[in-house]
């Protein structure tokens, strides 16, 4: 398993597949259109949405949905007409899609999880992975509260990003800084990781593709494989398989930066 970080490619760059989460289009914090330049610079063979991309927690207290967020519906539609398949996986934020779960139009599929063989033969469990977070599964008020703690973190940072901007500093995450050095935040984390892990143990799978935490991540628990895909509030990431099965993690931070990591060799296309 690599962990490459990976530039914004000059033209269509062919892969095998992509995953994106916690998108929450409806939101003021979504970055739409970051998202649409990204999509629009793969073709892919299928696209995996983990979750938590329509945000129907904030749309039940009113309506803001700009025309950013319907290109980015648009954009994934477009893909699908030509040809990529599109799973879509729900999450807690989406959950009112759940009722629809097994539906199928044309090439796009909407399911609580998914199964994902890579091209190096591993089995992936896809799941968006708020089933494995004990808040929002036995805590639902807690769960609500914490959104809302966290939307004051979102807008101290918007305001704290405009002021860094004007004096010529680049993007920092208040939220993500959090994450890492409060403990209570930082053993959520590993707990998360711990259980969702344990249950791909259970069931057979090498590894597990999920969102839910916005906490990008590769890296081996035990004997799986753990991949989170992050978010496009805050940290604007995305999980990329190559033609030879090597998943690599996308941050758009650091392409802005122009830092890349380890070079990856790049495998032959398949005609």
């Amino acid at each position: 398993m690599t962990h490459v970080e990976c530039s914004r490619p000059s033209r269509k760059q062919r892969v095998r597949t992509l995953w994106i989460s916690d998108v929450h289009l409806g939101t003021r914090d979504c970055q739409a259109e970051h998202l649409s330049r990204f999509l629009k610079g793969y073709q892919a063979d299928r696209v995996y949405l983990v979750g938590d991309i329509i945000d129907g927690w904030k749309l039940r207290g009113g309506i803001y949905w700009p025309q950013a967020h319907t290109n980015v519906i648009r954009r994934l539609l477009t893909m699908s007409k030509r040809g990529t398949e599109v799973i879509y996986v729900t999450g807690n934020h989406d959950e009112f899609l759940r009722r629809y779960s097994t539906l199928v139009l044309g090439n796009i599929q909407l399911v609580d999880q998914a199964e994902h063989l890579t091209a190096d033969g591993r089995r992936l469990l896809v799941i968006h992975g708020d089933q494995f977070d004990v808040i929002t599964r036995y805590h639902r008020w807690l769960a609500f509260l914490g959104d809302r703690a966290y939307e004051v973190t979102l807008v101290l940072n918007r305001w704290l990003n405009h002021w860094r901007a004007r004096y010529g500093y680049g993007y920092w995450s208040l939220s993500a800084y959090l994450k890492h050095k409060v403990k209570g935040a930082v053993n959520f984390i590993s707990d998360f990781e711990q259980a969702i892990t344990h249950e791909c143990t259970r069931r057979g799978f090498h590894g597990v593709v999920c969102g839910h935490i916005h906490h990008a991540e590769i890296r081996k628990v035990g004997d799986v494989d753990y991949f989170n895909c992050g978010d496009w509030v805050e940290s604007c990431t995305a999980l990329i398989e190559h033609w030879d099965g090597q998943i690599e993690l996308y941050r758009l931070a650091e392409v802005q930066q122009g830092r890349l990591g380890q070079a990856m060799p790049r495998v032959k296309e398949p005609v």
